[in-house]
């Protein structure tokens, strides 16, 4: 999970941004803490280990609220 939101580059490293578009690219970064975490809680035990991902890594992510 941490790979797929490190791509991401962090809006507040950019201070010359407008507040729209810093209003913008927060929305769509919750948006997609929403999405994959729905995906990881449909994984099955096997992806899950294929993926090298332990049930309690899942479990801690599946916890956090979608703005972390």
């Amino acid at each position: 999970m941490e790979r797929i939101l490190s791509d991401i580059p962090a809006t507040l490293d950019r201070p010359h941004i407008g507040p729209l578009a810093l209003l913008r690219s927060t929305l769509k970064r919750w948006q997609l803490n929403v999405r994959t975490r729905h995906q990881l809680a449909r994984l099955d035990p096997h992806l899950l280990a294929d993926a090298g991902i332990s049930p309690g890594e899942r479990l801690a992510e599946l916890e956090k609220p979608f703005w972390r």
